[in-house]
């Protein structure tokens, strides 16, 4: 996975495989560097990828760690084993349950602020979606840029079964799918199938299985032949114009932006680079070819 369809060499190539940062024994969120791609993998498979207080505040401190690495220029957030983020861990639950008010609160702002620093990565963020996304799980994938799920993926908003509410992904989930059909998902608490995910919009593309890793593979090549900060600009662009009135305020507003981008050193890099008919400095390089099969 994440091997970057192959373009002119440009730029420096990230040692494939390399681990992105040292991480202690036992951690519940594993990172690999490819290709300058970080692939952060949810390693719980043993309770499919649940979340508890440890694993918020490791995801937490990656998505902020690789937000800010220069080195990095997209993200794929997947999980161990059979499923993608199945929600809440029972355990943890339990624990929440005889919790004071006070010590939800500070619960809730955790998982509340990861969601948030996931969502504000100003690189581009992939969800590789398989097996079950429960709850947080459908949260993540919100939160993601672009969602890829595999045709025999399961979502659900379960919250309301188990008497709660998906409160902290609310704002990402009904960013993606709209207020009338979260309506629906968050009242019936239901389960539906990536058919469904990608017609109501949480998702945007699926794929069988096998072909799952292929589709990733190709995105992250479309994505790593455009400027990293035109990439930033562009995310900050969306969060300035969207749900607004297209008024004076906002067209003055998109002018300056693109103004500030032309004169830019990445703005002034790619016109030159298409006038010149060569390939833009940011291009990372191809990684090495595989050797041929052997006879």
């Amino acid at each position: 996975m994440a091997t970057a369809r192959k373009t002119t060499p440009r730029a420096r190539t990230a040692t494939p495989g390399r681990t992105a940062a040292k991480r202690p024994a036992g951690s519940l969120v594993e990172v690999t560097e490819r290709n300058a791609v970080a692939i952060v993998v949810i390693n719980r498979p043993e309770v499919h990828n649940a979340f508890n207080a440890a694993l918020i505040r490791e995801l937490t401190a990656t998505f902020s760690a690789l937000d800010g690495d220069e080195g990095i220029r997209a993200v794929v957030l997947a999980g161990a084993g059979k499923s993608f983020c199945a929600g809440a861990d029972l355990n943890w639950m339990k624990d929440m349950a005889g919790y004071t008010r006070a010590q939800n609160l500070a619960d809730a702002h955790a998982l509340a602020a990861m969601l948030r620093t996931l969502d504000g990565m100003g690189k581009p963020t992939l969800a590789r979606v398989h097996g079950a996304a429960m709850g947080g799980g459908v949260g993540l994938a919100a939160c993601c840029d672009i969602a890829v799920a595999a045709q025999e993926a399961t979502f659900a908003l379960s919250e309301a079964k188990l008497g709660l509410i998906p409160a902290t992904i609310s704002p990402y989930v009904v960013e993606a799918i709209g207020a009338r059909r979260a309506r629906r998902y968050f009242l019936t608490a239901e389960r539906f199938d990536a058919a469904e995910a990608y017609r109501i919009g949480l998702v945007h593309d699926i794929v069988p299985l096998p072909e799952l890793d292929a589709r990733i593979n190709e995105l992250l090549g479309a994505l790593l032949v455009a400027g990293p900060h035109a990439q930033r600009e562009c995310k900050a662009l969306i969060r300035t114009v969207a749900h607004r009135p297209i008024d004076a305020q906002v067209i003055a507003a998109t002018a300056r932006h693109i103004a500030d981008v032309r004169v830019s050193d990445e703005g002034r890099e790619g016109i030159a680079a298409f006038l010149g008919k060569r390939t833009p400095a940011w291009v990372p390089a191809a990684p090495d070819e595989a050797p041929p099969p052997a006879a």
